[in-house]
């Protein structure tokens, strides 16, 4: 059945959880964009077709209006006409459906690779330069340039404003908040402070300094 599998990548993302990503599913993707392609194949022909019947139909009317014939020759005349419009119209019904089924696959893969961009957007807001690995391979490649394409951008900007803006989005009650640390670190340079980051140390530190540990998934606050 025509638009099944794109139908299924649109299902595949939206049953997944706000805000996060499946691997991307290249191999269905690719078989949606094959699909398209015989669309478009089956399409040319039945396009041509259906100019040829329209061309053998405006000749038949010309001939009709141009000479006088017999009662016989335009019986013959009509019943060859309207083998041409039934050719057309199956011709006009078949280009229809695989202009439909193109279109519907067109906005199916644009929706899923559309929303999976919003997605890596906002990855550029959470994280720094580099996404945690568990992340970072359920990237295709182009998502990964478009990635590292906005992120740079992001920076860029943020560098001519001399400000920070990924961090804290939503204003903190407090700049200091108390984290465990997952993974050993090692010494650090923050912001006030040269501190060790050793494996399990739990210790209060700037937001600011933090956030990218903690997205990075090598710290984790602490709220109780």
């Amino acid at each position: 059945m025509y638009g099944r599998k794109a139908s299924e990548l649109v299902k595949e993302f939206a049953t997944s959880e706000p805000g996060q990503l499946s691997t991307f599913n290249n191999d269905l993707y690719s078989q949606v964009l094959e699909e398209c392609e015989g669309h478009l194949l089956h399409l040319q022909p039945l396009m041509r077709k259906i100019q040829e019947h329209e061309n053998e139909l405006k000749d038949k009317n010309r001939s009709e209006d141009e000479t006088e014939d017999s009662e016989d020759e335009r019986r013959k005349t009509e019943a060859e006409k309207t083998i041409i419009q039934t050719a057309l119209k199956s011709d006009q019904f078949g280009a229809l459906v695989h202009h439909l089924s193109l279109v519907r696959n067109k906005r199916c893969l644009m929706a899923y690779a559309y929303n999976r961009a919003e997605v890596v957007r906002s990855l550029g807001w959470m994280v720094d330069n580099v996404l945690p690995e568990e992340i970072d391979e359920k990237l295709s490649s182009s998502e990964k340039e478009y990635f590292k394409n906005h992120v740079a951008t992001l920076q860029s900007y943020m560098s001519e404003l001399d400000l920070h803006l990924t961090v804290d989005t939503v204003p903190p009650k407090d700049p200091y908040i108390k984290v465990r640390v997952k993974e050993d670190i090692g010494e650090v340079a923050l912001s006030d402070q040269v501190a060790n980051l050793a494996q399990h140390a739990i210790m209060f530190l700037r937001r600011t300094d933090a956030e990218q540990y903690i997205t990075q998934g090598q710290m984790e606050e602490l709220t109780s």
